[in-house]
């Protein structure tokens, strides 16, 4: 895992051990965990995840958060994903059961350390008996969880009472609007809900709230297919809405004429098309960046209250934070390596220590050219490339073969053999990334820890967290900082929307549901144990019937 350079942050929600008030209330904010993973279609180990896990909770931090957001890719195979949540449930509880083993252990962690204070002279019995009594139940609690085909974001909270409100997007961009490809989203209303004993609810009286959309998401693959990256990415911030604009805006917009082909920046129709794996090919009409991005920032022909509703059902609502996590997919070469070409390394010694490849980064390029992910905000990555990982059997030609060899672990989980695969171009695919505060608020997102976790055998990613302090802003204060963000020409997305709202993606993610659960029940029944089971039941029902109709 890469070093930290940032240092722990106080928070007013951060940690359970701090009982004791500042003379002078500080301002309030929310401690906040994302993390994102693909998964690779497989069942989480919990006992493994779990360890790795607890050490992101304790990263540069005291305390547990009181949220944490899970952006998971390829969370299960794809007809149990397009069929829908019944069979996404026990991939979700593995997830769950991981958090909860890892809290208990961050929250021992912070037991044994206060018990060790103590016993230096420090008085923190009353936090070593609340730390006892959190640890006779699981510290989070499941919220919501959504999926959009192989893409699913979980969203945990030590408080769901804190969560006034949870409002849902999804869209889809692979093969006719299909979700093997997408991104989903939720947008939640935060209370902080004070300084009281969390052993009884009814001690806190409302107060300050702030707005957080999170977007979880998984773009094209393949070097070359950075266009479509590129184009994905304006997929979602046209069509990945928390409302139907034609519902809230009832008789404003004409029916649909072409849904399935139209191109999401409502400037052009196009052929949409994607594939179920990595042998996607890129579509150039698709991910074309002639047509000019920008041209849409709002919808001139609509009056202003039109455009300011659009917005407010968008990524890009004037009032919300902003996270974005995901598969990105973004890498360090739009070609596959050349043979014996120099892959980063872990070793600080070496010409090819892995900051040295940083500068060839897509995501940070283009987002910096004004092509993708506009206005967002990334911490400094200190991390190796997250992809592509092949696990090994033995540790021979293993990237960490000492450490294999001498038993070492991790966490207390021994080391994985791995290696970079040859035929893919070592990279950052794993992001989490998040819009600033408005400048015009006085106060920024603080990050505190910005890291990788280590190999799993079950997949070839490794798993990104972000873990900040997230000002409470209320809505009123963040627009009137808005407005001035506008009227200083900042760049601020929310100030200056970079496409105009897809009205008609909510019509054509409809019908691609129904393409997907067709697609779901085909590939369950013909390619799954479950789905062998029932063709053998309904063959032998049609056998026993053929035989006693012809009985009769």
């Amino acid at each position: 895992m890469g070093p930290r350079k940032n240092a722990p942050r106080s928070s007013s929600a951060a940690s359970p051990s701090s009982t004791t008030a500042p003379a002078t209330m500080a301002p309030s904010t929310l401690d906040l965990l994302i993390l994102t993973f693909n998964c690779a279609k497989n069942l989480i180990n919990a006992a493994v995840f779990a360890p790795h896990l607890q050490a992101a909770l304790l990263e540069n931090a005291a305390g547990l958060p009181d949220m944490v957001v899970f952006s998971l890719q390829e969370v299960a195979p794809l007809s149990y994903a397009f069929v829908g949540s019944y069979f996404l449930n026990s991939y979700y509880a593995r997830v769950e059961e991981a958090l909860n083993l890892a809290s208990v252990g961050a929250l021992a962690a912070t037991a044994t350390a206060t018990a060790t204070a103590t016993a230096t002279g420090r008085d923190d019995g009353d936090d070593a008996s609340r730390t006892e009594r959190q640890q006779e139940k699981p510290a989070y609690t499941l919220v919501r969880a959504k999926n959009v085909g192989m893409t699913a974001i979980l969203l945990f909270a030590r408080d769901p009472a804190a969560l006034q409100r949870i409002e849902e997007a999804e869209c889809g961009f692979g093969a006719a609007d299909m979700g093997n490809k997408g991104a989903v989203g939720l947008r939640v209303t935060w209370t902080d809900r004070g300084n009281g004993d969390d052993d009884d609810d009814n001690t806190f009286e409302l107060g300050k709230t702030t707005e957080i959309t999170f977007v979880a998401t998984h773009l094209a693959a393949m070097e070359w297919n950075l266009k479509k990256r590129n184009s994905n990415w304006r997929t979602i911030a046209s069509g990945l809405t928390f409302a139907n604009p034609r519902v809230i805006l009832p008789g404003v917009f004409p029916p649909s004429q072409a849904a399935p082909t139209r191109d999401r920046t409502g400037n052009k129709n196009l052929p949409q098309t994607d594939s179920t794996d990595e042998s996607e090919v890129e579509d150039e009409a698709t991910a074309s960046d002639d047509y000019p991005l920008l041209s849409g920032r709002a919808d001139l022909d609509l009056d202003p209250e039109h455009n300011s509703t659009l917005q407010d059902i968008s990524i890009f609502k004037p009032t919300s934070h902003l996270f974005v996590a995901g598969d990105l997919n973004y890498r360090i070469s739009e070609t596959t390596p050349p043979p014996l070409a120099p892959f980063p390394s872990l070793d600080p010694a070496s010409d090819n220590y892995f900051p040295a490849f940083l500068h060839r980064d897509q995501l940070t390029q283009e987002r910096l050219a004004g092509r993708t992910l506009h206005g967002l905000a990334e911490a400094p990555i200190g991390f190796a490339p997250t992809y592509k990982c092949t696990v090994l059997d033995g540790a021979e030609g293993a990237i960490n073969e000492a450490a294999v060899r001498t038993g070492a672990t991790v966490h207390g989980v021994a080391e994985v053999p791995w290696k970079f695969a040859s035929h893919r171009w070592p990279g950052w695919t794993d992001r989490v990334l998040y819009l600033d505060v408005p400048g015009a608020v006085g106060r920024a997102v603080d990050v505190c820890a910005y890291d990788s976790m280590p190999v799993m055998r079950s997949s070839d990613h490794r798993p990104v967290f972000l873990r900040v302090a997230v000002p409470v802003v209320e809505a009123e204060v963040m627009r009137a900082a808005l407005s001035r963000e506008v009227e200083a020409d900042g760049e601020d997305p929310r100030a200056a929307p970079p496409v105009r709202v897809d009205v008609h993606a909510w019509e054509r993610r409809a019908a691609a549901r129904q393409k997907e659960i067709v697609v779901g029940w085909t590939a369950l029944l013909w390619s799954t144990k479950e789905g062998a089971l029932v063709l053998a039941t309904l063959l032998v029902l049609g056998v026993s019937s053929w035989w006693l109709v012809r009985g009769w």
